[in-house]
C-alpha cells in the first residue's frame, strides 16, 4: 500500500502523517508513505485545499486533519 500526504509541508500536513502512521500501525499495514508537495501534482489529486490523503493513488481525504480513529477507518477496507 502506497499513502502519500499531500501538502506543503504546514502543521496540518505533519498532523495527518502523524495520524496516518498511527492508523496503518493500528490496523498493522505494510504502507509506504510519500510526501507530495508539488503544487501541480497536488491539484492533479483535485486538492483544492491541503492536507490531503491518497491511498494507493486514490484521493480519499482533504482540507481536514482527521482523528487516527478515522483514518483507520478509512484504511480499514483498503487494506483487504
Amino acid at each position: 500500500m502506497i499513502i502519500k500526504i499531500l501538502g506543503s509541508g504546514c502543521a496540518n500536513c505533519v498532523n495527518l502523517e502523524r495520524v496516518t502512521r498511527e492508523a496503518a500501525g493500528e490496523l498493522g499495514l505494510d504502507a509506504q508513505f510519500e510526501k507530495v508537495t508539488d503544487y501541480g501534482a497536488i491539484a492533479g489529486y483535485g486538492v483544492m485545499r491541503t492536507p490531503g490523503l491518497v491511498v494507493d493513488e486514490q484521493l480519499v481525504l482533504s482540507g481536514r486533519v482527521p482523528t487516527t480513529a478515522q483514518v483507520r477507518d478509512i484504511l480499514a477496507p483498503l487494506a483487504s
